[in-house]
């Protein structure tokens, strides 16, 4: 018997998946041959639509000509699938950065109305106290400029404002002019003590 190379030929190919070679005798010493890749790795279920592979021919033409035939649609097929399985990895893999993105995008976004809601509440009750005239008190409640950046100056001129109702400026503020009594003149002396005599 002969030495065949079939099996050294099919590793050749370097192929990814099972091959399914279905040899059947046809009509007038004709050999039917379909050859299948099938790649279970693939997740896509469009490779079910990749069909098999037919050849006709006598058994001399197949020895002369079926690896030369197969070679290209087997390892395009097989290249397919391969693509098509990174592609699917990718895809869910995209579906997951995007769920984690949206999920950190929500947490975000619930994050800052939390504080914004905090921040408005603590306003309101400024103005409550600032109403009822506790300036001190309405001082206090003023939210730490640190905590909300994005209201820094908002915050810093209404404690500015509210300080200014309840402890005056020492520096800034204009002097009041004081009353100090003139001393009287000598003749104002002398007419009070004649007056008196």
């Amino acid at each position: 018997m002969e030495t065949t190379n079939f099996f050294s030929s099919i590793a050749a190919l370097n192929i990814t998946g099972d091959l399914q070679v279905t040899i059947r005798k046809g009509a007038e010493s004709n050999w039917i041959v379909s050859v299948m890749l099938n790649n279970e790795q693939c997740g896509d279920d469009a490779r079910k639509l990749i069909p098999p592979l037919n050849l006709r021919g006598s058994a001399e033409e197949l020895d002369n000509g079926f690896f030369e035939r197969i070679t290209t649609p087997i390892q395009t097929a097989s290249g397919l699938m391969v693509d098509m399985e990174g592609f699917m990895k990718q895809l869910e893999e995209v579906k997951k950065q995007s769920a984690v993105e949206k999920e950190k995008t929500d947490r975000e976004r619930k994050e800052k109305e939390a504080k914004e809601k905090k921040y408005r509440e603590a306003m309101q009750k400024v103005d409550e106290l600032e109403k009822e005239g506790k300036h001190r008190d309405a001082w206090m409640k003023v939210p730490d400029p640190s905590e909300y950046p994005e209201q820094a100056e908002a915050i810093r001129k209404r404690k500015s404002s509210l300080s200014s109702k309840f402890a005056p400026d020492l520096f800034g503020a204009t002097a009041t002019p004081l009353t100090v009594e003139q001393p009287q003149s000598d003749e104002a002396n002398v007419e009070e003590e004649e007056t008196n005599q």
